[in-house]
């Protein structure tokens, strides 16, 4: 079993039980609270203090449905009210005469051709790739390229749409894609350990509600299996989400 932090068990002293599933709230001011924590300096015993940042916050749903089933796995995106902290870069496939609106609304590359010659020869220094649907055709081929690395543009998800000023400036900010994995989960960032705990509760409501609308109308039996709230170093607090 490996052996835990000094600062990983002062966190799990500070969750208390695992089990127990709390409001929205108090589970926002008990992960700020963990990952702020810092074990003395006599905890360490000569190891070398680890330097502080800023924790990304993230949600996990345990959701019923079964992603082999088509229309039931889910795919989209959402923009939270109070942002994630984090600027992303994207590109924009789309026709050329639209391609310096793209890039004035915050695109790093925008174009067609060239930029899928660019893509195609293996360039992938981006985040998200939004694409009009006139040159989805030819953005279709880069699906080796961009597949495995989920920055396929796809209309689920809201990334390929004739709005592409509109969409570049949402992804910039920081729009929030999601998808459920192969064991019907679903993670996604809901901001900083350093956003005050109204904002983030505020995020996270608002994922939540999103995801209660995004249920699929196949799905039977309890829907929310279970939802957790974590930060890039603490452990896990179960929300109380019914």
């Amino acid at each position: 079993m490996p052996r835990q932090s000094a600062r990983y068990k002062l966190q799990l002293e500070a969750r208390g039980d695992a089990a127990a599933r709390v409001p929205v709230p108090e589970a926002v001011k008990l992960i700020k609270s963990m990952a702020a924590l810092r074990p003395q300096k006599k905890d360490y015993k000569g190891l070398k203090k680890p330097k502080g940042f800023d924790q990304t916050v993230e949600l996990v749903c345990w959701l019923g449905v079964d992603p082999r089933q088509a229309d039931q796995a889910l795919r989209g995106a959402v923009s939270l009210p109070k942002g994630i902290g984090k600027s992303k870069r994207v590109i924009a496939f789309c026709p050329d005469d639209l391609a310096d609106k793209a890039k004035a609304a915050g695109a790093v590359e925008a174009g067609a051709d060239e930029l899928i010659k660019k893509v195609n020869d293996g360039w992938t220094d981006f985040d998200v790739a939004v694409a009009h649907p006139a040159v989805m055709g030819k953005v279709g081929k880069l699906g080796r390229v961009l597949g495995p690395q989920g920055k396929m543009p796809s209309p689920k998800s809201g990334t390929v749409t004739p709005n592409i000023e509109q969409a570049v400036r949402e992804y910039s900010a920081g729009k929030v894609e999601f998808r459920t994995d192969a064991g019907g989960n679903v993670h996604a960032p809901v901001g900083k350990a350093s956003f005050a705990e109204a904002d983030l509760v505020e995020n996270i409501e608002a994922f939540i509600a999103h995801m209660r609308k995004s249920k699929p109308a196949t799905a039977k039996g309890q829907y929310f299996k279970r939802v957790c709230l974590t930060a890039t170093m603490t452990p896990s607090v179960t929300l109380d989400v019914s």
